[in-house]
C-alpha cells in the first residue's frame, strides 16, 4: 500500500507499504524478456518484474506501490541510507522560527517532460486544487492534517520559483511529508475545475490506463513509453530531467526501465535465475537455492537486516452498512466475533510465529509485534515494555471461553448461539510467501477449534475489497515501513484513506450507516495528532510508545513476522547502496550499467 516518500525501492519492500513487487508471468513466447531484452541490448537498461497491470496512471488516485516513482518527483525526498530529507525538486527551503512557515525555492530551469516550465504554479496547483480538494480522494491529504482540528496547511505561490506553506500549528514530521508528486497545472487544471453529471471533478477519470501514454506528463526521471497489457512497461529516460553528475552529465546513467509483468513468484524466479531479469527480492524460500549460484551467475545478494515493513492479519470490524441497500458489509454474526477483544487474542497467540519463522521463512526473520520499523528511533522493543503474544494455544482457548464461546464434541468452535466459527482469509495470490503464512495460520487456528477458509485472490481484486467494496472478513498483507510514525497516520486515524480495519467510505462512494469508532481507535488517532505536533524528541518517543502499546493491546491488526530485507542485483548494476529503507534502487539516476 502507498506511503509519501522515496517512492523508487521503497514501494518494493513491502511484503505492502508498501515495495511491494507483485507479479505476473509471461503466457507466451510473444512476451519472452530474452526476446525484448536482445532486440534492446545497445541500450543501458535494466529489467525487472512486477506485480501486477497498474489500475491507474494518476497518483493521487492510486492506492497502489505503483510505478510513479519513476515518472514523479516532489519537492523533497529521502535518502536510502541515513533517511535524511533531502531536495528534490526544490533545491533548498527556510523555516521560520516559530516553525509555522516553510518556504521552498524551486531549482532553476525545471522543466515537464513534454518541456513545458516547472514552477510554483505547479506546486501550488498540485496541494491547493489536488491534494487539499475534498472531492479527490488521497492519502497526501491523511499525513498533511494538523492539529486536532486536523486543519491543512496554507500554499501560496510567491513568485516562479518560491512556494510558501504556513501550517497551522507546529509539525514536527512536515518535511517528510513534501516528497508527495507534484502535478503539471498546464495539463490537469483544466480537469479539476470541469465536473461531470454527477457534479464530481474531471480529474478522476483522467489518465486512466487506457490513456495514450503521449498524453501522460511528469517530471521524474522517466517517461513511460511503452505499455503493453499482461506484458511489461517500458520507462524511456526522461531528457528534460533536472539531475546532472558533478561534471554536467545528465542523468539517470540507465537509459531504459524495463517492468515484466509477472503472475507468479516461480516464474520470475526462472526469469532471474535464467539471466532475463536484472533484480529479485529474495524471500526464504529461494535465499539457499540463489546463494549457491550467486558467483556463476554473477549477481551479489544484498541484505538490508530487518525489512522495513509490517506483516500482519487484520479482522474487518467495520459495523456499518451500505446505505443504498441497508446491508452490514460484514456479517452480523461474525461481526461479533471480530468485534470481541478477547477474540482477537485468542488468535494473536494461536498463531505459532516461531514455526512460521523456521518453515516459511527459513530462519531469516523475527517475530513482529509493533507497527513502528526496528530502524525508527520510536520502535518500542518487547524488552522495554511492548505487550507480545508468544504461542500458547491454552491460553487462546482459556480467552475464548471466558467471551462466551464453547467447543463441541468435534473440539470446533462454536458461538454462544451455537454457530460454528468460520471466517475467510485472503491474501495476494502468487506471492509464495503469504501463502505458506495464510496456510500455517489456518493449520494453527484450526488447533484451538476456528475453522479459516484461506482464499489468496488477484491483488487489484483485494485492493478493491479494501477501499471499495469493504466486502472481506480478514485480510493478510503488508505494508511499507519508515522512520517517520506520522507517514503512516492515514492508517491509525479513523477518517484515513488506509484505516482498512474500520474503513469509512470515501466521498463519491456508496455511504456507510451507523459505522462506529470505538474510544480506543479515536485514542489511537489522537494520539497521531499530538505526536505530529510535538518537537519535543522525548515526549515524542513516549507518544509514539503508547500507540504501539494501544495497537498491542486492542489488535486492530495482528503482527506476524517480520523478514530480513534480502535482494539479488546483477553484478553489471554498479552503484547499489543497499539497506532495508532504500532498497536496492533507491539512487536510480546514479546506478551504472557495465558488461
Amino acid at each position: 500500500m502507498k506511503s509519501n516518500s522515496n517512492r523508487i525501492g521503497k514501494y518494493w519492500r513491502t511484503g505492502v507499504i508498501i515495495a511491494l513487487l507483485f507479479i505476473i508471468s509471461i503466457a507466451s513466447s510473444g512476451c519472452s524478456p530474452a526476446r525484448f531484452k536482445t532486440k534492446a541490448a545497445s541500450v543501458p537498461q535494466v529489467v525487472f518484474s512486477s506485480l501486477s497491470d497498474p489500475k491507474t496512471f494518476n497518483p493521487p488516485l492510486s492506492n497502489e506501490s505503483n510505478t510513479f516513482g519513476y515518472t514523479f518527483e516532489g519537492l523533497t525526498s529521502q535518502n536510502g541510507i541515513t533517511a535524511e530529507v533531502e531536495p528534490a525538486l526544490a533545491e533548498s527551503w527556510e523555516i521560520s522560527p516559530d516553525k509555522l512557515r516553510f518556504t521552498f525555492t524551486l531549482r532553476p530551469g525545471l522543466k515537464w517532460s513534454d518541456g513545458a516550465p516547472l514552477t510554483a504554479d505547479d506546486v501550488a496547483f498540485t496541494y491547493n486544487e489536488i491534494y487539499f480538494n475534498p472531492k479527490i480522494p488521497n492519502s497526501t491529504s491523511d499525513v498533511l492534517r494538523i492539529g486536532p482540528n486536523r486543519a491543512l496547511p496554507k500554499v501560496r505561490m510567491l513568485d516562479d520559483r518560491r512556494v510558501e506553506f504556513t501550517l497551522p500549528e507546529p509539525f514536527a514530521p512536515f518535511l517528510r511529508t513534501t516528497g508527495s508528486e507534484i502535478l503539471p497545472a498546464h495539463i490537469l487544471r483544466e480537469s479539476v475545475q470541469k465536473v461531470n453529471s454527477k457534479r464530481e471533478p474531471e480529474f478522476l477519470s483522467m489518465w486512466g490506463v487506457d490513456t495514450p501514454l503521449e498524453q501522460l506528463v511528469g517530471n521524474g526521471p522517466y517517461v513511460l513509453a511503452n505499455y503493453q497489457t499482461n506484458q511489461r512497461m517500458v520507462f524511456q529516460r526522461n531528457p528534460y530531467y533536472w539531475k546532472q553528475d558533478a561534471q554536467g552529465n545528465p542523468q539517470p546513467y540507465i537509459e531504459r526501465v524495463v517492468l515484466q509483468i509477472v503472475e507468479k513468484q516461480d516464474t520470475s524466479l526462472l526469469q532471474f535465475r535464467s539471466g532475463d531479469l536484472d533484480y529479485i527480492g529474495v524471500s526464504p524460500e529461494t535465499f539457499e537455492l540463489l546463494k549457491r549460484e550467486e558467483k556463476r551467475g554473477k549477481f551479489t545478494i544484498y541484505n538490508g537486516g530487518q525489512a522495513m515493513g509490517t506483516t500482519f492479519i487484520s479482522f474487518n470490524l467495520n459495523r456499518g452498512r451500505n446505505a443504498d441497500k441497508n446491508n452490514p458489509v460484514v456479517d452480523p454474526i461474525k461481526s461479533s466475533w471480530f468485534n470481541n477483544l478477547k477474540f482477537r487474542q485468542a488468535v494473536a497467540y494461536g498463531i505459532d510465529r516461531q514455526t512460521m519463522i523456521n518453515n516459511t521463512f527459513r530462519g531469516l526473520g523475527e517475530p513482529q509485534n509493533s507497527h513502528l520499523s526496528v530502524q525508527s528511533p520510536y520502535y518500542l522493543s518487547p524488552e522495554k515494555g511492548l505487550k507480545v503474544y508468544d504461542y500458547n494455544p491454552e491460553k487462546a482457548k482459556q480467552l475464548l471461553l471466558e467471551a462466551g464461546f464453547k467447543y463441541n464434541d468435534k473440539n470446533e468452535l462454536l458461538d454462544a448461539q451455537g454457530n460454528l466459527v468460520r471466517f475467510t482469509l485472503n491474501t495476494n495470490a502468487g506471492n509464495q510467501t503469504r501463502e505458506a503464512m495464510g496456510a500455517q495460520i489456518k493449520q494453527d487456528l484450526g488447533k484451538i477449534g476456528i475453522k479459516v477458509d484461506f482464499q489468496p485472490i488477484a491483488f487489484n481484486n483485494l485492493v478493491g475489497k479494501l477501499s471499495d467494496s469493504l466486502d472481506w472478513e480478514c485480510i493478510l498483507i503488508g505494508f511499507t515501513g519508515g522512520v517517520e510514525p506520522n507517514n503512516g497516520a492515514n492508517l491509525w486515524a479513523p477518517e484515513g484513506r488506509l484505516h482498512i480495519f474500520n474503513l469509512n467510505r470515501q466521498e463519491g462512494q456508496t455511504a456507510l450507516v451507523g459505522r462506529e469508532v470505538l474510544d480506543w481507535e479515536r485514542k489511537l488517532g489522537d494520539l497521531y495528532v499530538k505526536g505530529a505536533g510535538e518537537l519535543d524528541e522525548t515526549k515524542r518517543k513516549a507518544i509514539y510508545n503508547e500507540t504501539q502499546q494501544l495497537v498491542q493491546e486492542h489488535l486492530p491488526v495482528i503482527h506476524l513476522v517480520n523478514p530480513l530485507s534480502l535482494a539479488a542485483v546483477r553484478d553489471r548494476v554498479k552503484g547499489i547502496q543497499y539497506s532495508a529503507l532504500g532498497g536496492a534502487f533507491w539512487n536510480l539516476n546514479e546506478l551504472k550499467i557495465e558488461e
